[in-house]
């Protein structure tokens, strides 16, 4: 009688702690779904209503410039944080198995890219803020961490998407291996159209379109795995 109550009181305490494994796990990842809408919605808002930004014209992080440049830094700032903690979602989601180590460590690089992009800022240009010259104008060495800090980022975004859709694809789940895969590849070509684009307005759409779909592949992946994580498991 006693061993069975002491085994009854030991597989509560291991549900109990399973449990709770899992609403961290959850939360984290729910970190992950909202970074991008949120993220993007703070852009929107700004490039809407800030006097001069033409969202085919200027990259989104010029608006870190001028009297409300803060709310911008700050953006990247949260966007930081709400993507380490993604990171750290993937980490507990995904292990074990493969992409378990490198999955959550490039999202985290990512993660840090964000974060230099908000400390280093980027230099004004093509017009914006109101008053600057057209065209590129010279870059500071603020600007230069900004660009390197936020190449290496964007990499490891896109490195990340083809360890996830590699882990998919060994699990049989040829969709999101694909989805996985072909998103990692479109943000690659959109960062290669701003890169050599020379500031022409179909490279400026080219890698807003391709935020937008790297954004979308973290929330859709982030709800993925929270829906997986079911309550109990452990």
């Amino acid at each position: 009688m006693i061993e069975q109550r002491t085994r009854t009181t030991s597989g509560a305490a291991h549900r109990a702690a399973c449990d709770r494994e899992t609403s961290v796990t959850r939360s984290l990842l729910g970190y992950g779904v909202i970074a991008g809408p949120v993220f993007i919605a703070v852009v929107l808002a700004q490039a809407l209503t800030r006097d001069g930004f033409d969202l085919t014209r200027h990259a989104w992080s010029l608006l870190a410039n001028g009297d409300l440049g803060w709310i911008q830094i700050t953006n990247f700032m949260v966007a930081a944080a709400t993507t380490l903690a993604c990171a750290a979602g993937l980490r507990r989601a995904l292990a074990p198995g493969r992409g378990a180590t490198w999955a959550p460590r490039l999202v985290g690089g990512y993660s840090a890219g964000l974060l230099a992009s908000g400390v280093f800022r980027a230099d004004p240009a093509m017009g914006f803020p109101v008053g600057t010259p057209e065209g590129p104008g010279a870059v500071s060495w603020h600007g230069m961490l900004h660009l390197a800090g936020s190449t290496v980022g964007f990499l490891c975004l896109v490195a990340a998407c083809f360890v996830i859709g590699h882990r998919f694809a060994a699990e049989g789940r040829g969709g999101w291996a694909v989805y996985s895969r072909l998103s990692g590849v479109l943000f690659l070509v959109s960062f290669a159209a701003i890169a050599g684009g020379g500031g022409a307005a179909w490279a400026t759409v080219t890698f807003i379109a391709g935020i937008l779909i790297s954004w979308g592949w973290m929330s859709a992946l982030s709800l993925h795995l929270y829906r997986r994580a079911t309550p109990g498991r452990g």
